[in-house]
């Protein structure tokens, strides 16, 4: 009772290992949030005080009419009147994350209230947490309009990250597309999580910029090429940009000349597309690659076997096995999903009471292989593996093994 008690025992923490995404996500876009806000005051701060003095000095002077003076401070309440329609749209957008957050710790708590895994509690949940991890799926490979009728219809809409999302697709296909303002427009949003994160991703956006501006090699393209340059990656202190730039001029589109061939090709929108995802997936807290494969993947390992891909396998997937199983990587739909995933590491051992050894390497439970050889009507002194009727040895060849 004991053991059994212990085996269906549900252990929360680890089940939750793989559902961190789902709490860092709203945190980090909370932090952006409460970023904007504070540099949208900061910035408000400045220009007021600066403002509000010069007002002042101006208006002690003889020289100087009233009504300059109130149209001065009628420029900072306009915006005063701009900072609180901004800090509207921010608090508006901080009270939907924190609704999102109520529901997901909500959803994380119900895990630990739930006693044992064979508790019908936990198949209910366990199905919520499939349906966010296809809904994952769905948005990290384009389908936003099924991860979305897939939402509404399971009523989980603060459990996924369809806007997230949305918002990451949108931008990688600009930059597919070969466009560079959206990329652009978002690292200045987020120029001071990407400046935490020591990432060159809004430079490597300005040197695509220069890289169209030389690509037909006209004058005034070059000239502007040059301006742009100075601007924003000549002044850096990584001189790795300034270099690339200088040497942008100085070859044209066609040169067979490295880096600048790779500046110039195709392939290049690819890679910042790539650059973009990892970064955004860096800044927020989501991992490379969908829940659903992480889950998966782990499960199969946990399962998975040297005898699950053996050519005697007794499987659904093994034409030549004369017997069936029931485990799942033995299964036509899961065999060949499992072929590349590692063998778990087991501490215990589970084999059958008093196992023997075939000339071929299979190892039985004696009693277990007798009566399967009594059913195939192996004939006396004769034994026969039962996933390879054709091989019969003489009972003989059959030795007792030990576990060491």
């Amino acid at each position: 009772m004991a053991a059994e008690l212990t085996t269906t025992k549900l252990n929360a923490d680890a089940h939750l290992l793989l559902d961190q995404p789902l709490v860092r996500l709203p945190h980090e876009f909370a932090r952006k949030n409460l970023r904007s806000s504070r540099a949208l005051v900061e910035r408000f701060q400045t220009e007021t005080n600066a403002a509000i003095d010069s007002a002042q000095k101006a208006a002690l002077k003889t020289t100087h009419s009233s009504s300059a003076t109130v149209a001065s401070l009628d420029a900072v309440l306009n915006k005063a009147q701009t900072l609180k329609r901004k800090l509207e749209a921010l608090h508006a957008e901080e009270r939907a994350l924190q609704s999102q957050q109520k529901a997901r710790l909500r959803h994380l708590q119900e895990l630990h209230e739930i006693p044992s895994l064979v508790d019908v509690k936990f198949d209910r949940w366990s199905k919520v947490r499939l349906d966010r991890m296809l809904v994952d799926y769905m948005l990290r490979m384009g389908f936003d309009r099924s991860a979305k009728l897939l939402t509404q219809e399971r009523k989980i809409e603060g459990l996924v990250d369809v806007d997230a999302f949305r918002a990451l697709e949108d931008i990688n296909r600009s930059l597919r597309q070969g466009r560079t303002n959206e990329a652009l427009t978002w690292c200045q949003d987020n120029k001071r999580a990407l400046k935490e994160a020591g990432s060159n991703l809004e430079l490597e956006l300005r040197l695509q910029q220069m890289v169209e501006m030389t690509r037909t090699g006209e004058t005034t393209k070059l000239i502007e090429a040059t301006i742009h340059a100075r601007k924003y990656l000549g002044a850096q202190q990584d001189t790795f940009y300034g270099l690339r730039a200088g040497g942008l001029l100085a070859h044209p589109a066609n040169t067979l000349t490295e880096p600048y061939r790779e500046l110039y090709s195709p392939r290049r929108w690819s890679y910042l597309a790539d650059l973009f995802i990892s970064t955004y997936e860096q800044i927020f807290s989501l991992p490379p690659q969908p829940l659903l494969h992480i889950a998966l993947s782990a499960g199969l390992s946990a399962l998975k076997t040297p005898a699950c891909h053996s050519v005697y396998a007794s499987s659904s997937s093994n034409a030549s096995s004369t017997t069936t199983s029931v485990c799942p990587i033995c299964s036509t739909e899961l065999n060949e999903l499992a072929k590349n995933v590692p063998y778990a590491h087991h501490t215990k051992s589970y084999v059958e009471d008093n196992p023997v050894v075939l000339p071929n390497g299979r190892i039985y439970g004696r009693e277990r292989l007798m009566a399967m050889n009594e059913k195939l009507g192996t004939a006396e002194g004769k034994i026969r593996d039962p996933t390879n009727v054709s091989q019969e040895f003489s009972a003989s060849q059959m030795k007792k093994v030990f576990i060491t």
